[in-house]
């Protein structure tokens, strides 16, 4: 079981955050998220949404830090990305 968190540069309601992803499947995820004590609140379309306090014990159980940009690559290549959907370019965002 892989999966990856990015650092916890995303702001939001007073706090960072780091998103965390795996590159096979939404099941691997949602099984880490839960040994992590994610809430399911936390998942947006293919990630969890960390705390920057929580960073630390993702990577305790297992999670590899990557940068962000690699996080976004390894998402899209395994097929696994869902972009928000824009109204300006239809469905899938793009």
């Amino acid at each position: 079981m892989t999966v990856y968190l990015d650092p916890p540069t995303w702001p939001g309601h007073g706090r960072m955050w780091s998103h965390l992803v795996s590159d096979i499947s939404y099941d691997e995820l949602h099984a880490f998220a839960a040994r992590l004590g994610a809430p399911p609140r936390a998942f947006e379309r293919d990630h969890y949404d960390i705390p920057a306090e929580r960073y630390p014990d993702a990577v305790w159980l297992g999670a590899v830090e990557i940068g962000s940009k690699e996080l976004v690559r390894r998402l899209t290549q395994a097929g696994l990305r869902r972009r928000k959907y824009d109204p300006r370019r239809g469905a899938g965002g793009a």
